[in-house]
C-alpha cells in the first residue's frame, strides 16, 4: 500500500510538473515577448492590454466633497480583515487555546519578543502597541494586494478607461506618509513624556555653553566668553541638524515603502504582460518576501527611534 501511495504521489508530481512547464512554454511562445522574437501573433485569449501605471490613486466615488479612492478602499479592507481576524481569534478565550487563539497568541508573542529583545521588558510595554500595529498593517496591506481581485475588478468610465476598485494601498504615497507621520508623532511623544519638554528640548539644543559665554562676557572675561559663544553657536547648529534629521525620517520612511511597493506592482504587471499564465509565480513569492521585509523595516526603525527617544530616561533610572 505504501509503494502504491508513493507511486501515485510521484505520478501526480510528474504530471503537475509537465502541466506547469507546458503553461510556461505556451506563455513564452504566445506572449508579446515570444511573439516579437518568433514573429507570430498570439491567440486572442492570451492577448493582454499593455500595463497602464497610474501613480496617483483613482477616485471611485465622492462623499460630501471627499473623494474615496481605490487605495483608500483597500486600506479599509485591511482594517476590516485585521479586526475580523483578531475578533475571531479572541472572542472565546480559553486557558488551553484552540487553533485560532493559538495563532493570534503566536503572532503577538513573536512581535512582543522582537520588541523586548531590543528595548527590554519595561520599555516594551510602551513601544509594543505602535510597533506591532505598524508591522501588521503594512504587512496585510502588502499581502492583500497580491489577491486576484486587486486590479481586475473595477468600473469602466465614459472614455473607456478602466478604474480598479481595489489597488494596493502601499502604492499610494498618502498611506506611507500617514504611517510615517504617526511613527514620528509617537517617537516625539515618547521622548517628551519621559523627559519633559525642556529636558527633551535640551537633547537637541545644549544652551549651557552659550549661557556660560554670555555670562563670561558680562563679567568682562573675554577669552572664556569667546570660547563659550563659539561652542554655543556650534551646539545650536548641531541641534538644528538633529531637528532636521528627525523630520527627514518622515520622508525616508514614506519613499522607502512607497518606492518598493510600487516597483513590485509594476514588476508583476510587466512580467504578466510579457509572459502570460504562470511566469509571475516566482515574482509573487518575491513580493511576499519584500512585503514582510518592508513591514519589518518600518516597524523596526520605529522601534529603534523609540528606544533612542526613551534612552536618556532609562539611563537616569539605572543610575538612580
Amino acid at each position: 500500500m505504501q509503494r502504491m501511495g508513493c507511486g501515485c504521489s510521484t505520478k501526480i508530481l510528474i504530471l503537475s510538473s509537465i502541466f506547469l512547464l507546458t503553461l510556461l512554454v505556451i506563455g513564452l511562445i504566445s506572449g508579446p515577448l515570444g511573439s516579437a522574437l518568433l514573429n507570430i501573433e498570439a491567440p486572442s485569449i492570451l492577448q493582454l492590454p499593455k500595463p497602464h501605471v497610474e501613480l496617483p490613486p483613482e477616485g471611485i466615488f465622492h462623499i460630501a466633497g471627499f473623494t474615496i479612492t481605490n487605495t483608500l478602499i483597500a486600506s479599509w479592507l485591511t482594517i476590516i480583515v485585521l479586526v475580523t481576524l483578531f475578533y475571531a481569534c479572541t472572542r472565546k478565550m480559553k486557558l488551553i487555546p484552540g487553533r485560532l487563539q493559538g495563532l493570534a497568541e503566536m503572532v503577538v508573542e513573536m512581535l512582543l519578543n522582537f520588541v523586548e529583545g531590543a528595548a527590554g521588558k519595561k520599555q516594551a510595554r510602551t513601544l509594543f502597541p505602535v510597533v506591532a500595529t505598524i508591522f501588521l498593517y503594512v504587512l496585510i496591506n502588502a499581502y492583500l494586494a497580491l489577491l486576484p481581485f486587486y486590479g481586475t475588478i473595477g468600473i469602466a468610465e465614459n472614455d473607456g478607461t478602466f478604474v480598479p476598485l481595489f489597488r494596493a494601498a502601499n502604492t499610494d504615497i498618502n498611506l506611507p506618509l500617514s504611517i510615517a507621520l504617526m511613527s514620528f508623532i509617537f517617537v516625539e511623544y515618547w521622548g517628551l513624556r519621559s523627559l519633559g519638554f525642556l529636558r527633551y528640548l535640551n537633547t537637541f539644543f545644549n544652551f549651557g555653553q552659550l549661557r556660560d559665554g554670555i555670562t563670561s562676557l558680562a563679567k568682562g572675561k573675554i577669552r572664556p566668553a569667546i570660547s563659550g559663544l563659539m561652542l554655543g553657536f556650534i551646539n545650536l547648529f548641531v541641534g538644528t541638524l538633529e531637528v532636521f534629521s528627525h523630520l527627514i525620517r518622515i520622508v525616508s520612511f514614506t519613499f522607502r515603502l512607497f518606492g518598493n511597493m510600487t516597483a513590485g506592482e509594476i514588476l508583476l504587471l510587466v512580467v504578466c504582460f510579457l509572459v502570460p499564465l504562470i511566469a509571475t509565480i516566482p515574482f509573487y513569492g518575491l513580493e511576499l518576501l519584500i512585503g514582510f521585509i518592508q513591514a519589518l523595516i518600518f516597524a523596526g526603525l520605529t522601534l529603534v527611534f523609540g528606544i533612542i527617544a526613551l534612552a536618556p530616561h532609562a539611563e537616569e533610572e539605572q543610575t538612580t
